[in-house]
C-alpha cells in the first residue's frame, strides 16, 4: 500500500542503536560522563548515602564541570549494593558494585578522569540488550 511505513528489522535496530548509544544518554546535557548510584532501599541500607556523598566530594574537588551525578532505585541485585553505572561517551556502560566511599573515589580518578575501568569493583561492561 502507498504510503505504508517499512518495518524496521533488528539490524535497523542495532544499527540504531549503534549510531546514538555514545550520545544518548549524555548529550541533552551536553555532559561527557554521567554517574548513577542507586539509592533504593536496599542501596542506603547497604551504604549508598557514603557512596554518594564521597563521590559529589570527589566531583567537587575535581573542578569537573562535564560530570553529572543521578541516582536511580533499585539495581535488582540487591546482594550487591551499593551499586554504581558509569557512562563516559563513547564507551559502553560500566556497573560497578559492592561499593563504598574509598572504592567510588578510586573509581571516579581512574575511570571518570582517566577513562580506564577499575575492573575489579566492575560487575559488568556493556548493555543488556533484547535482540
Amino acid at each position: 500500500m502507498p504510503g505504508e511505513a517499512r518495518k524496521l528489522t533488528v539490524e535497523d535496530l542495532k544499527r540504531i542503536k549503534e549510531e546514538h548509544r555514545a550520545t544518548f544518554t549524555l548529550r541533552e546535557g551536553g555532559y561527557r560522563a554521567k554517574v548513577t548510584v542507586n539509592m533504593g532501599t536496599c542501596g542506603i541500607a547497604a551504604g549508598a548515602r557514603e557512596v554518594m556523598n564521597a563521590l559529589v566530594e570527589e566531583l567537587s574537588a575535581s573542578g569537573a564541570k562535564d560530570v553529572i551525578v543521578t541516582t536511580a532505585g533499585c539495581g535488582g541485585l540487591c546482594s550487591r549494593e551499593p551499586m554504581a553505572w558509569v557512562e563516559i561517551a563513547g564507551q559502553p556502560v560500566v556497573r560497578y558494585c559492592d561499593l563504598n566511599g574509598q572504592k567510588i573515589k578510586r573509581i571516579f580518578k581512574e575511570h571518570i578522569l582517566d577513562g580506564r575501568v577499575v575492573e575489579e569493583y566492575a560487575l559488568a561492561v556493556g548493555d543488556e540488550t533484547s535482540y
